[in-house]
């Protein structure tokens, strides 16, 4: 990715949460169910192995936030979807997790901003289903 900048690794991070449960003194297998469920039918498979139960379950999810990204920040998107964004938008941050499919582990792995710098307002709001008055009452 052309404009990637600000890049923040959470490896250290990952490290000191792993020895604190294997110590026993956190509980870090516990996942939300939507994280669940967004890594069951949006994660990309990793060839890794999971770090606490080792089985090759693991995938990652690269969420995107920014106000410029307007109703469509908070979704998850792949790297090709991401490149294209790079153009489209000025400036927008990437959070990327990692979700063991079996053990509910979870961690933040990197985080980095994308954009081509030129500031931009959100994209006008689309009507969706849940904007209709049906849905909500």
């Amino acid at each position: 990715m052309k404009s990637l900048r600000s890049y923040i690794d959470y490896s250290l991070d990952k490290r000191a949460t792993l020895l604190a449960l294997f110590r026993g003194a956190v509980d870090a297998c516990d996942a939300d169910p939507y994280l669940m469920r967004a890594a069951k039918f949006h994660g990309e498979k990793v060839n890794r192995n999971c770090p606490v139960c080792k089985k090759l379950s693991l995938v990652e999810l690269r969420y995107t936030f920014g106000d410029q990204l307007g109703q469509y920040s908070g979704r998850i998107k792949t790297p090709e979807e991401l490149a294209a964004m790079e153009c489209e938008f000025g400036e927008f941050r990437v959070y990327i997790v990692e979700v063991c499919r079996d053990c509910s582990w979870n961690h933040l792995c990197a985080s980095f901003v994308l954009g081509d710098g030129v500031e931009r307002k959100a994209p006008r709001r689309v009507r969706t289903l849940e904007d209709d008055d049906w849905v909500k009452g």
